[in-house]
């Protein structure tokens, strides 16, 4: 299998509003380094997976709704507990919408929060 992954990172504040996580349940700030990877069994017509140029500016549009944003105050993330693993699936979904039309494989998002933690998301994309 091919792949290509491009990063990005963010920073963001939020809170974790539940007592299992502890002092994180408090209003505090992250930085993220976001992997968008996309993978697929063949290469297209170019001789790629995905553009890179176009797979940086996708990651780059989907993160910038998000970059030096408080997630608590963000009316998409009402409802949700916005932890690591909830974050690669909202972001897996962004991605996915974009590149759907033109994309033929599967995509894996991973969110670094700490050089020893991350969490993903991955899926066919079509």
């Amino acid at each position: 299998m091919f792949s290509v992954t491009v990063r990005d990172h963010i920073l963001i504040a939020h809170s974790l509003k539940d007592e299992v996580f502890g002092p994180a349940k408090n209003l505090h700030g992250a930085t993220y380094i976001i992997d968008a990877e996309f993978k697929s069994l063949q290469l297209d017509k170019h001789s790629t997976v995905i553009d890179i140029g176009v797979a940086s500016g996708i990651l780059a549009e989907v993160t910038s709704r998000l970059n030096y944003r408080n997630l608590d105050e963000m009316e998409e993330f009402q409802s949700h507990t916005t932890t690591t693993e909830f974050l690669a699936k909202y972001l897996y979904d962004e991605i996915r919408e974009r590149v759907k039309s033109f994309f033929r494989g599967y995509l894996k998002v991973t969110i670094h929060e700490s050089p020893i933690a991350w969490a993903s998301y991955q899926g066919k994309v079509r």
